[in-house]
């Protein structure tokens, strides 16, 4: 019988982080359950956030590091989404063990929950181990997964929002959080986006230490600023 992932059987991180953020908080992880959403079909020519749905300007993607690949919108789009799923199958779990719902991107079918999903029609929204944490589900991120996740946040400057923020919470999603003439889009993914064949700063696919203190006062800002 396959083991179904959870949060209680998704491991992966360095002790440093996991001992970090223990440290600093005791509160339990699990997102407070909400009851699933009836579904209705999205018939606006653009998804919430704004990007018009085009199924012609969405190509598939391979994950860094792994063999999973996802449908994403071209360009500053996916630079930024798949170095969220990079980072999330490096330093929460892999991404192509087929557990958990694996990897989705973009999809034709305007079913929806929740408005933002639609951003899934616009090839600008992401899920990770979808059928683990979904929408409304009472399993949330443990403490130092969601470290990891604030920090990839940080990462991406405040061009993505995360699902675990959001109402109803779906801990597995991610999306572009600024419309098509972002200039902060294209900077971020330029940023994000070494050249070919360039070497990346760390093996586990972060720049620097989640849990470091300087890191986790702009995590929080960050936090603060997309909450309010």
């Amino acid at each position: 019988m396959r083991r179904t992932l959870t949060r209680r059987g998704v491991l992966g991180v360095g002790a440093g982080a996991v001992a970090a953020w223990i440290g600093q908080t005791a509160s339990a992880a699990a997102a407070p359950h909400a009851p699933s959403a009836q579904q209705a079909a999205w018939t606006k020519e653009r998804s919430a956030n704004g990007w018009t749905i085009d199924p012609g300007a969405v190509s598939r993607h391979q994950v860094e590091g792994a063999s999973a690949a996802v449908e994403m919108r071209d360009g500053p789009v996916a630079a930024v989404l798949m170095h969220v799923a990079r980072r999330w199958h490096y330093e929460i779990a892999p991404l192509d063990t087929g557990e958990g719902g694996g990897v989705s991107g973009h999809t034709t079918r305007r079913a929806v929950a929740a408005a933002y999903e639609s951003n899934y029609l616009s090839g600008t929204g992401l899920c990770l181990h979808p059928s683990a944490y979904p929408l409304g589900g009472s399993e949330g991120l443990w403490p130092h997964h969601e470290l990891i996740v604030r920090d990839i946040l940080l990462d991406c400057e405040g061009t993505v929002v995360w699902g675990g923020d959001l109402s109803p919470v779906k801990p597995s999603h991610f999306h572009v959080a600024v419309g098509p003439k972002s200039p902060e889009l294209a900077r971020v993914a330029e940023r994000l986006s070494p050249p070919p064949g360039a070497l990346r700063a760390a093996v586990a696919g972060a720049a620097e230490d989640p849990a470091k203190p300087a890191r986790r006062v702009k995590a929080r800002r960050l936090e603060r600023a997309q909450n309010n």
